[in-house]
């Protein structure tokens, strides 16, 4: 079973980031052997590092072996639609951080996995206390 990688360790390689591009790296090295999968929101969120061209975009996903062939299902809408849900009704009620609704959807992708690769354990945990988070 394949985990979900999150755009922010993606930005990191891609962009060398000094402080995570090294520790995203190794993570997704260490996991590479179970699969990578990219969720179609992420595949958006990174076009403008490629300046839209989807041919720079898929070479970067291929150098890193992350497969961008999972499809949404109707399973991921039904997750999704139940996070947000929980997120806009906690939020309502008392001080929450704000999350964006791309975290939701790529956190509900990724239940049907092993798990969620990010840096951001604390955007996917409040929304989603089942999701498996690693973390470089």
């Amino acid at each position: 079973m394949a985990w979900v990688v999150d755009t922010c360790l993606l930005i990191d390689v891609a962009e060398a980031d000094p402080r995570f591009g090294i520790s995203s790296a190794q993570l997704l090295d260490r996991l590479r052997p179970d699969g990578l999968v990219l969720c179609p929101v992420s595949e958006v969120e990174l076009a403008p590092m490629f300046a839209g061209d989807e041919t720079l975009q898929a070479e970067f996903f291929h150098q890193l072996s992350v497969s961008v062939l999972a499809q949404w299902t109707a399973a991921d809408t039904r997750a999704a639609r139940q996070a947000w849900n929980r997120y806009v009704t906690q939020r309502r009620a008392g001080p929450v951080p704000k999350r964006p609704l791309a975290d939701v959807l790529i956190g509900a992708f990724a239940l049907r996995f092993q798990g969620i690769l990010t840096r951001n354990e604390a955007d996917f945990r409040q929304v989603f206390p089942t999701l498996r988070v690693l973390v470089p």
